[in-house]
């Protein structure tokens, strides 16, 4: 950045995305104070380390950094703001008014220094004084301080909080590593804590709960007798459940941490994921004080960050893999000894925030971040789709495990053949691939276009006349001759207009010319993009039987998947030839093929409805269920299409 170049109102008129939320707006009169005549009231955070550059400076804290270069005098411009944001609060409001005095408003000095004062607040790089200075007296105070002063938005109000709580550690074994260490944790980060011996967890596990309010535990003095940094222990019955909590598990070479939550949840969780991982144990020695340690303190840590109002943990680090709102569980493995935060769709939701319902999905890119979510190799409730060694030419194939075999899924790129391979592998285990089963889709749109296409492969049609040449779709031509010309299939299409009372639906059927065996099948809103799709799904079927002879679950694409992208960034050259553009055309079209299988559909009673697991269904179908809800997929019913399309093919699986 170059602050001789910025505007006069940068600072005041543009704040960056990260702004501190206590940031000085732009003043709303003319005489208002700006950020330099208020810059007494703010000082670097502590922690924050400063690096002189030949032309600028660098600024880093506990998680962000910015770098500010311009010419020779923005040294000297930083030295004038230092001597403010360094001084103690008697020599600093001094310090700012005869700053604001020299470089009068209006100035380029003035403009300069808005705009440096700006991205300092951007990059939360500035705390109010104040609220270092308001700490509360006493152990929690002193322990937290620094560290609250590096990280909170309101130091003061962060550690106030902590020094009215209490925590518990209930433990099975009080003097266990993982209680102690999840004791200790507590403690240093201001959190008073004791360890409670109880049956509250099992299977070795431990519960951290915290209460606020003030009052001290019933179970220990206000200041109980003890050493430096060793918790008291106390006998007592588990907390009630409006208290946040946090469980950590820990089983040979692998254990974890449940997000915060109320107690019920937090067990809940434990439980979950404790079956989740037990295919991971890894049996072998005694476990040695590292996994423990890191398990306990990453506990601690997400509770106080709670109790005191910050951002979990898992945000800090802005892992672009972790989806937003999807709740996160720390696992951690022994060998190597290592932690990760991944996302987390438990089975149980408990709490009135997790029981929520999730946005539906809207776009391809977020049901692509929300894949690995379902198909997660630790905590996931599917397998993952990997092309592993499979051709990605002419077509994209992946392939999973699912529980009867293999599911091998192909589209026109490997992102949608994974959409493909995840929504076929639910509806799969949601109802065992039976007649009628759920329809699995990417969000309210992208399911209902899967179920109404499925019901309407075999309605009452209309023969047209469709023949590859001049004019038509690029896509169609491009598929049709991949399969006739590339691979040399004698093949012949035949396309109808459906009977939906006036509405734009056509099928086309893509069949051997010698043998009739129907290679594909797709029901879309235009004969070319019916055609695209039924040939494309020839070619997958092909190809599929070259890599993988006799699979089990063969998922041939679809045009619902279009709908996921409406309004893609195209580039200026791209016509309906590349895939991208193809698919936000049809996407255009997508609404109008929706309401004529609609209408069609909902007089026979085929009309797309919600599903739910029964009550007496498999808990992994519960669990599914619940997850793809959590991650906003959509689950839908309809009743299945004529015998011969019942199989995995055509493009309506």
């Amino acid at each position: 950045m170059t602050v001789e170049q910025a505007p006069p109102d940068a600072a005041a008129t543009r704040p960056g995305p990260r702004a501190a939320p206590d940031a000085p707006d732009a003043p709303d009169a003319p005489d208002a104070p700006d950020a330099v005549q208020t810059l007494a009231r703010w000082t670097l955070r502590p922690g924050v380390a400063v690096t002189e550059l030949p032309h600028g400076v660098h600024l880093r804290g506990w998680i962000t950094g910015v770098t500010l270069e311009g010419g020779p005098g923005l040294r000297v411009l930083w030295s004038l703001l230092a001597e403010t944001l360094t001084a103690g609060s008697a020599l600093a409001t001094d310090r700012s008014a005869r700053l604001a005095r020299s470089a009068p408003a209006g100035s380029p000095v003035r403009a300069a220094l808005l705009t440096v004062i700006a991205r300092l607040h951007e990059h939360r790089l500035l705390v109010e004084r104040a609220g270092l200075a308001e700490q509360p007296d006493g152990a929690a105070g002193r322990a937290s301080g620094p560290w609250l002063g590096a990280v909170a938005d309101r130091p003061a109000t962060s550690a106030a909080a902590l020094g009215r709580s209490r925590a518990r550690v209930i433990a099975a074994d009080p003097e266990g590593p993982l209680a102690r260490s999840a004791a200790r944790a507590l403690e240093r980060a201001g959190l008073r804590a004791e360890v409670v011996a109880g049956a509250a967890s099992a299977d070795g596990r431990v519960l951290l709960t915290a209460t606020g309010g003030g009052a001290p535990s019933p179970a220990v003095p206000d200041r109980p007798e003890r050493g430096r940094g060793e918790p008291a222990v106390a006998v007592g019955p588990p907390q009630d459940r409006g208290e946040p909590a946090v469980a950590v598990g820990l089983r040979s070479g692998i254990g974890f941490v449940t997000p915060v939550g109320s107690v019920a949840q937090a067990l809940a969780d434990a439980d979950a994921l404790a079956g989740r991982l037990r295919g991971r144990e890894a049996p072998g020695p005694p476990e040695q004080a590292g996994l423990p340690a890191l398990l306990a303190s990453s506990a601690a840590h997400r509770l106080v960050c709670a109790v005191a109002g910050l951002r979990d943990p898992s945000a800090e680090a802005d892992d672009a893999r972790l989806v937003p709102g999807v709740p996160t569980v720390l696992v951690a493995e022994r060998e190597p000894l290592r932690g990760e935060y991944r996302n987390w769709a438990g089975p149980l939701l408990m709490d009135a925030d997790r029981a929520r319902p999730a946005p539906g999905v809207r776009t391809l890119a977020e049901a692509l971040a929300r894949i690995p979510v379902l198909t997660d190799g630790l905590v996931g409730v599917l397998d993952a789709p990997d092309p592993g060694t499979l051709p990605q030419l002419p077509v994209a194939l992946v392939r999973c495990e699912v529980a009867d075999g293999v599911l091998l899924s192909g589209a026109a790129r490997a992102d949608l053949a994974r959409l493909e391979a995840v929504c076929r592998a639910a509806e799969l285990r949601l109802g065992e691939g039976g007649e009628g089963g759920p329809v699995v889709g990417a969000g309210p749109e992208h399911a209902r276009g899967r179920a109404l296409r499925r019901a309407a492969v075999g309605g009452d049609a209309v023969p047209v006349s469709w023949s590859p040449g001049p004019g038509r779709c690029p896509q169609a031509l491009h598929w049709w001759s991949v399969l006739v010309r590339r691979l040399g299939v004698d093949a012949d299409v035949a396309v109808a207009r459906l009977g939906t009372g006036g509405g734009s639906v056509f099928r086309a059927r893509v069949r051997e010319r010698t043998a009739g065996r129907l290679l594909g099948t797709a029901v879309e809103a235009s004969a070319d993009d019916a055609v695209a799709h039924a040939a494309l799904s020839a070619v997958v079927g092909v190809r599929a039987a070259v890599e993988l002879p006799g699979v089990r679950h063969l998922v041939t694409p679809g045009g619902a998947s279009a709908a996921l992208a409406r309004g893609a960034d195209t580039a200026p050259w791209e016509d309906e030839g590349w895939t991208t553009a193809w698919l936000a055309a049809s996407a255009e079209r997508e609404p109008g093929l929706q309401q004529a299988l609609t209408a069609w559909a909902a007089p026979a009673g085929h009309a797309p409805r919600p599903w739910e697991p029964s009550a007496d269904a498999p808990a992994d179908v519960h669990a599914l269920w619940s997850a793809l809800q959590q991650c906003g997929f959509s689950v839908l019913s309809a009743p299945p299409g004529p015998a011969e399309h019942h199989r995995d093919t055509g493009g309506l699986r």
